[in-house]
């Protein structure tokens, strides 16, 4: 089976799809899927172009309300995950996973399906220590804190995700594992990108709750995007009997979707012949969901998961035989993910456009549907029936003072945060003039510095390069010759090779990044993008 993966999408679906089919012409066959790592941006209108946390001058339309309206359909079927950047209310309606566009599947916030025998599994959004043990609170309309915490990861669904037993094929995350950096081409990725060298030799680069997820599920392959680099990685997992095979699995991140950049990679992965080709439920994650129904928290508090410590009567959420056969008898033995996908709202339209448009708290029919057979609760339920009781939602004059500030609460059980952004950004610095405000290139120091293994250079580098044949972009993708003067498109060497600087200059001339808030200077200079039509991703409360 041939799956192409892209990274950040920023709403290019256009530009994707062009560029699936050319490397259908020029490749063996067919391309049968479609994994994307988030930043996917499923903005239907002018209201869902408010829940992106972006600046208002970065919100673009761009072309996923042609798949919303029938207008186009995706050729291909195309699963993704929620990033940082993404139009919050619509995916909220999805918490459980669904179709935002007909052959348009989104996982929920973390999720795990079956397509031709292949087990997929992820988790959306970005972590951040600060918010990752409270509930899922936030819900329209948002405010400046709650319009970023609603996609910051909660310990919840990493909690969901690890009571998971069966062996997982692909996973896929925005933000890379911590310390996954140490089993690629090392040198070759702070050549790239010279900034994270600090984070890099500290450890405390990327989501310690997905390096958690990474030493739980082994999948046969990871995929993550959100730093914007392509980078390839190979780790060796240790085998917990001695009878056993270690296990091993193929990392790869992958570049923003831009002309001349490693956003896409195709793959042969081995499936199941005589498995459908439709999209399935997982009934271990099905049972898993039902089992956990009443952990669900929809309040602001911190909380802990249950674990074996004397003070929970139950802490083992793991699916048993008898709990998938009642899934499987709730589901009539049918595991196909009915084509249930309807219009919940108003499609943009570019001859009348509403920049007024009112922003709902709406209950999708298709979560409605998914519950009520499963015999679990929509968390947007729960949601509407706080927010009618102590008004937790985005709105309330408390929470506009707050901004997600973690400086006065009980610190988490990790004590990093990353992906770290503020609207006066003393972190951002210059990088070329395709390149945006990096969103989680930043972090405080931490003393959580996970061991790790690093195999030898010859190894990386070999392993890398087999995720180096795909960089195919289309016609409408090209850019001037001055754009390209440093890539390496068009220049001796290999296709995959790392993306030079557009403008020819040396990276290890780039001055670092500051990686703490320490000895903030008052005043900052504002740097002036040279491509302000690309999306600058602008947190106000992602600071370190």
């Amino acid at each position: 089976m041939r799956v192409a993966v892209a990274g950040c999408c920023h709403g290019e679906l256009d530009k994707i799809y062009e560029t699936l089919a050319l490397a259908e012409r020029r490749g063996p066959g067919p391309i049968d899927l479609l994994l994307c790592c988030g930043d996917f941006q499923a903005v239907r209108n002018e209201a869902d172009l408010r829940c992106m946390a972006v600046p208002p001058k970065y919100r673009h339309m761009q072309t996923f309300y042609r798949y919303y309206s029938g207008e186009k359909k995706a050729p291909v079927l195309t699963i993704f995950i929620g990033g940082n950047h993404e139009a919050s209310n619509h995916l909220q309606e999805l918490p459980y996973g669904g179709w935002v566009a007909p052959n348009i599947y989104y996982l929920g916030l973390a999720g795990v399906v079956k397509y031709r025998g292949v087990r997929i599994g992820g988790i959306s959004g970005i972590f951040k220590s600060h918010d990752y043990r409270k509930g899922h609170f936030e819900c329209p309309p948002y405010n400046a804190a709650t319009i970023r915490s609603i996609y910051h990861v909660r310990n919840i669904e990493v909690y969901k995700l690890k009571q998971l037993k069966q062996p997982m094929d692909i996973f896929l995350s925005h933000d890379w594992p911590r310390s996954i950096y140490h089993y690629g081409n090392k040198k070759q990725l702070l050549k790239t990108k010279s900034f994270f060298r600090q984070e890099v030799e500290n450890n405390t680069l990327g989501s310690p709750a997905a390096s958690e997820l990474l030493e739980h599920l082994k999948p046969t392959y990871w995929f993550s995007a959100h730093l914007h680099v392509k980078f390839a990685a190979l780790m060796q997992h240790q085998a917990k009997d001695k009878g056993q095979s270690a296990k091993a699995t193929k990392f790869l991140a992958l570049d923003k979707c831009l002309p001349h950049r490693d956003f896409l990679q195709v793959i042969e992965i081995e499936h199941d012949p005589s498995a459908p080709d439709y999209l399935e439920y997982d009934t271990e994650w099905l049972a898993i969901l039902r089992a956990t129904n009443d952990l669900i928290n929809v309040s602001e508090r911190l909380w802990n998961m249950p674990e074996n410590n004397g003070l929970h009567t139950r802490w083992d959420y793991s699916a048993t035989k008898e709990a998938m056969n009642e899934v499987l008898e709730k589901l009539n033995h049918d595991l196909k993910v009915p084509c249930n996908f309807s219009v919940t709202a108003a499609c943009y339209d570019p001859s009348k456009p509403q920049t007024q448009m009112q922003l709902v708290h709406r209950i999708s029919p298709q979560t409605t549907e998914f519950c009520a057979q499963l015999g679990i609760t929509d968390i947007n339920i729960r949601l509407q029936k706080a927010k009618e009781e102590q008004h937790v939602c985005g709105d309330s004059e408390e929470q506009d003072d707050v901004e997600s500030n973690d400086s006065g609460e009980d610190p988490s059980e990790y004590n990093t945060d990353t992906s770290a952004l503020s609207s006066i950004n003393p972190d951002e610095i210059m990088l070329d003039e395709e390149e945006e405000y990096d969103d989680s290139i930043v972090s405080a120091h931490s003393d959580m510095n996970t061991p790790s293994v690093e195999p030898s250079s010859d190894q990386a580098s070999d392993f890398s390069a087999s995720f180096s044949d795909i960089r195919i972009l289309p016609s409408s993708m090209t850019v001037s010759s001055d754009d390209t003067s440093g890539s390496p498109v068009g220049k001796e060497g290999n296709r995959g090779d790392p993306v030079e600087l557009g403008d020819g200059k040396d990276l290890t001339k780039v001055p670092l990044k500051r990686l703490s808030d320490e000895h903030e200077p008052e005043q900052r200079k504002k740097i002036k993008r040279r491509n302000q039509a690309i999306y600058a991703a602008v947190d106000n409360d992602d600071t370190a």
